[in-house]
């Protein structure tokens, strides 16, 4: 595999201004929400209206993927038609379907609307412990994707501050679980706060209209909120997991083939990312529709590409940590049911036999 160099991290900014700012009530957001949500993320490809996929890869001609802003590989495997290069000699079509959120993608993995979907490694954790039968393939990116942001002229200066106070977030998703542990450590709880479930775009609007007193947000509509004027309240790398690329235990065991040439891509992608840091940024900037300079942020500040694909120890110990809040917070029933989705989730055999060689151009 080509040699890849890391991108780099920024450190953390922690600069606030007083005073507090007016609040205005959820409702008067809805339509503004939906279509800041509608132009960040695009309409749903190819779904119908039930939001299921066309056609299922086990039926052996269509495999259904998703793609989503979180995890720029799948932008540039969708930009460059490799995919559907390389499965043309299967006689496989590909159906790119858009997820907006780690809790989307979960939702049409269990329905079985996709094979293959992009989440964050609590999401999967969640999903796994509450019998979704989904396995990780492949590790797409280790990013700082989640933070906690308030708007530049608030007067909350600290997450203790957060107590009494209304945050968005969207339930079984990396920011949700980042605001979790991020109380935690603060010495607070979800009830010690009042959580807005929005989706992430809708988040960010609820945030910049006051109807929210801070926000976890997640990139790239985190970093477009901070070029805009938002400001971290709170960063911790340790808080965000990784970028799972996972897939229903059906398709593995029906199109192992199919699943090995999407991990293959991957690591083809992931070599191209690497290579050409500029034009992912364009692509992640045209897709979700972003200035170029908030995809550079996204791509050369806060997405660390270049990282071990093959799930496995690294990934373990972040989930046995997060495990345990799950429980607390009533996610998920017992620490049994965490224990056998740690210890049944990941699945290294695709990405020790990846071969980026093996993909067609388009």
């Amino acid at each position: 595999m080509n040699s890849r160099s890391r991108f780099s991290r920024r450190p953390p900014s922690f600069s606030r201004r007083p005073p507090s700012f007016s609040r205005r009530p959820l409702a008067v957001l809805a339509a503004a929400a939906a279509a800041f949500s509608l132009a960040l993320t695009g309409c749903v490809a190819g779904e119908d209206s039930s939001g299921a996929a066309a056609n299922d890869a086990a039926d052996g001609g269509t495999l259904n993927i998703d793609f989503a802003t979180y995890n720029p590989l799948s932008l540039v495997i969708k930009d460059q038609g490799w995919l559907e290069a390389t499965l043309e000699e299967q006689g496989v079509d590909v159906n790119w379907v858009q997820s907006a959120g780690s809790n989307k993608a979960n939702e049409a993995l269990r329905a079985g609307a996709i094979d293959v979907g992009s989440t964050a490694g609590s999401a999967a954790l969640l999903a796994r412990s509450n019998g979704s039968p989904i396995k990780t393939i492949s590790i797409y990116s280790q990013p700082e994707w989640a933070g906690l942001l308030v708007s530049s002229d608030s007067d909350i200066t600290s997450v203790a501050d957060l107590a009494g106070k209304s945050v968005a977030a969207t339930k079984g998703t990396d920011p949700y679980f980042f605001l979790v542990q991020a109380l935690e450590e603060a010495g607070l709880s979800t009830s010690d706060v009042t959580v807005e479930n929005l989706q992430h775009a809708d988040g960010r609007t609820a945030l910049e209209n006051g109807a929210v007193d801070a926000w976890s947000g997640l990139d790239p509509i985190m970093a477009g909120a901070e070029h805009a004027g938002a400001e971290f309240l709170y960063r911790n790398l340790d808080f965000n997991t990784y970028g799972f690329l996972n897939a229903t235990e059906s398709f593995l065991e029906e199109q192992p083939e199919v699943a090995q040439t999407v991990v293959n891509v991957y690591e083809r992608a992931r070599a191209w990312a690497a290579e050409n840091p500029e034009e992912t940024a364009q692509i992640l900037a045209d897709v979700a529709g972003l200035d170029l300079e908030v995809a550079r942020t996204v791509i050369l500040e806060r997405s660390n590409l270049d990282v071990d694909a093959a799930p496995g120890d690294a990934q373990r110990k972040v989930l046995e940590k997060v495990g345990p809040v799950f429980v607390e917070t009533g996610d998920v029933a017992s620490q049994k049911a965490i224990d056998d989705a740690v210890a049944s989730l990941l699945d290294d055999s695709f990405v020790q036999k990846a071969d980026p060689a093996a993909v067609k151009e388009s």
